[in-house]
């Protein structure tokens, strides 16, 4: 059965990203990973036109996103456009043209609040094993 989310489902998941900009735009990466849920499930892709997985625990979510944002991510113009599973589990997709970003998320509620616990973005996975079946 299809969940449609209440003005303050899709409340929340606009608060918890301004809050997660604010972070990213200052690069306060450990307060970044205070707000996701760990193990961390990773999907993108690998050079040669096959998908990649991998899980991250929080020291290697904060070694890769410190390499990654640098001083921080100020200027992004993101447009999210979430999609509502069940009142607990929203995958929101993101989109800013301007910087060529694509992904997703898959944003999980707990007892303390939405953590975001997949990411999706291809582009990620230079020197990652191709996944494989089974």
């Amino acid at each position: 059965m299809r969940y449609t989310p209440t003005t303050e489902d899709l409340q929340s998941i606009e608060q918890w990203f301004a809050e997660y900009d604010a972070l990213a735009a200052k690069g306060e990466v450990d307060r970044l990973a205070d707000m996701a849920i760990f193990p961390m499930n990773l999907a993108t892709d690998v050079p040669g036109g096959y998908g990649a997985v991998r899980q991250w625990t929080r020291e290697e979510y904060l070694e890769t996103m410190r390499q990654a944002m640098g001083e921080g991510a100020a200027g992004l113009k993101p447009k999210r456009t979430p999609h509502f599973l069940s009142p607990n589990l929203v995958v929101v997709e993101t989109v800013d043209e301007e910087h060529g970003m694509h992904y997703a998320d898959l944003l999980v509620r707990t007892a303390d609040g939405w953590g975001f616990q997949t990411m999706v973005q291809g582009g990620w996975g230079h020197g990652w094993p191709p996944a494989k079946l089974g």
